[in-house]
């Protein structure tokens, strides 16, 4: 996912959200141990690192559009009961639930479909890199869909240098000889849609002064319809009930999308989004390690070399001016 853009979104939805709250008689809340955010952070790390394993295997058994759609279903589940411990309402007004079913597509339903599907014929490896590329594609497009966001040169050079990370990773010098275009394409659309996604939130629902929870459940809600339509139209049901798929659809959704929003927004709002953000650069390291480790995936020089590249280029796109 394209973390910078949506953790600057939690965090003014933490503030919109904050600024509200009645200045009458101020209220003590009862003290609550939380688990250290490092250790959060590394719980974060690990399940999505391990999301693509869990794509792969779920595809084993199931349709892509079957385990997208049981993602959801999972996923949504795990909001609900937290909006429900936390007394969250769905927003309202029509023009909020519009901007939510085209941020549902371009965050959820599309990027998740197109993952399933690229896992067909490529490595779980090769997709939680091409997942890295997010960031790059956010800075492309916020220079050009974001005003505020002014380009530098070590922004620049570290645009080049990503998508040189990303040339090195396909084998361009070898003509991405026994490479899957078709799913590798996908997987980098995916990748793409991230941060059209999150720009497109920015850009209508920032300001909202729904809580960031209440969007999310309902942006899954919105989700789930839109692959339980189209689920029936392409795929038949199961002639029988694969087990191994089907715990690791489970755990996809209510640990990878469910769990992992919670910890990411509680992260964001802790620490701030600056360190949040980092877990990006974890994610496509577990994803090799869990590919290569537990499914046998094979391994060359080629993509820790260019996922190395990948991460700086995008860790040079997060460099910001320095304020006077």
């Amino acid at each position: 996912m394209c973390y910078e853009i949506m953790c600057s979104i939690v965090a003014a939805m933490t503030t919109a959200t904050a600024s509200r709250t009645p200045a009458a008689a101020p209220v003590r809340p009862l003290p609550r141990r939380r688990l250290d955010w490092r250790l959060r952070f590394a719980a974060l790390s690990l399940i999505w690192g391990f999301s693509f394993l869990l794509i792969k295997v779920g595809t084993d058994g199931y349709a892509p559009f079957q385990v997208t759609l049981g993602r959801l279903v999972f996923g949504t589940a795990v909001l609900a009961a937290a909006m429900a411990v936390k007394r969250e309402r769905l927003p309202r007004g029509a023009r909020t639930w519009g901007h939510l079913t085209v941020a549902a597509f371009l965050l959820n339903a599309l990027p998740s479909s197109l993952f399933a599907y690229s896992e067909l014929t490529i490595p779980s490896t090769l997709a939680g890199i091409c997942n890295a590329t997010s960031p790059l594609w956010g800075m492309a497009l916020s220079l050009v869909a974001l005003s505020e966001d002014r380009p530098t040169r070590v922004r620049v050079a570290g645009l080049g240098i990503g998508f040189l990370g990303v040339l090195t990773v396909l084998g361009a010098w070898q003509g991405f000889a026994g490479l899957d275009a078709t799913g590798t394409a996908m997987a980098l659309l995916a990748s793409l849609s991230y941060p059209i996604g999150w720009i497109y939130v920015r850009r209508t629902l920032a300001g909202s002064g729904e809580s960031h929870l209440s969007l999310t459940g309902a942006q899954l809600l919105l989700a789930t319809g839109q692959l339980a339509v189209v689920t029936p139209l392409f795929t038949s049901m199961p002639t029988r009930v694969s087990l191994v798929p089907l715990l690791a659809i489970v755990a996809l959704g209510a640990l990878g999308t469910g769990l992992a929003v919670l910890i990411q927004y509680g992260l964001v709002a802790e620490v701030g989004p600056t360190t949040a953000q980092m877990v990006t650069y974890f994610i496509p390291v577990i994803a090799t390690a869990a590919g290569v480790a537990l499914l046998g995936e094979s391994l060359s020089w080629s993509t820790p070399v260019g996922a190395a590249i990948v991460l700086a280029g995008a860790a040079l796109t997060q460099v910001r001016r320095k304020s006077a």
